[in-house]
């Protein structure tokens, strides 16, 4: 479930990829905030050098920020004055504790197979009425980048069968051009479910 040269990447690399991002993540999580009451207690799944995590709780949002790799809590702890915890993806047992679970970039790493158990496992988290917004790098398949990099690299039909398969019923799928880290033009597939 856990891939130690994807952990090792991010470990080894925060400092540098914390210094790449410098802003939040911008129209998608615009909408996603738009989406949930004032005040709403967010999880943030992968929060990597808190960028997103500070700009959520600048708009008053209680924000749980956290992340797999000890590095990059360190770097989201300067940004959220120490509000942000290591937590793997498969640790994650809460139960209707959030009002909006937030996964920009970070789900994409986990191992195909164990997707529908992760997203299960958010959909047990959000109370009714919640709302869970993830991105992926879309592709036909897993493999990894040029840094050795794993990624889940889905097909829009592959993510449907994941949420799917995970209870989700609720949920529309947006594809855009970006990019990221490497700097190659990327396929994003945004997913945003409600509970």
């Amino acid at each position: 479930m856990r891939d130690g040269q994807t952990l090792r990447f991010y470990a080894d690399n925060a400092a540098a990829y914390a210094r790449h991002r410098t802003r939040p993540c911008g129209d998608q999580l615009d909408a996603f905030l738009a989406a949930l009451p004032k005040g709403a207690r967010i999880l943030e799944l992968g929060c990597g050098n808190g960028m997103d995590a500070a700009h959520m709780r600048t708009q008053g949002f209680d924000v749980d920020a956290t992340d797999g790799t000890p590095a990059w809590v360190a770097e989201a702890q300067k940004r959220v004055g120490g509000a942000a915890r290591l937590m793997l993806f498969d640790e994650l047992e809460a139960e209707a504790g959030y009002d909006g679970v937030w996964a920009c970039a970070s789900l994409l790493h986990v191992v195909a197979a164990s997707l529908p158990d992760i997203l299960s496992r958010v959909r047990r988290a959000l109370r009714p009425d919640g709302v869970f917004v993830a991105s992926f790098k879309a592709g036909t398949g897993e493999g990894r980048d040029p840094y050795g990099r794993y990624y889940n690299y889905p097909s829009a039909k592959q993510l449907d069968g994941a949420y799917r398969a995970a209870g989700w019923s609720d949920f529309t799928l947006e594809t855009n051009m970006g990019s990221g880290f490497d700097a190659l033009p990327t396929v994003w597939l945004w997913v945003t479910a409600r509970r």
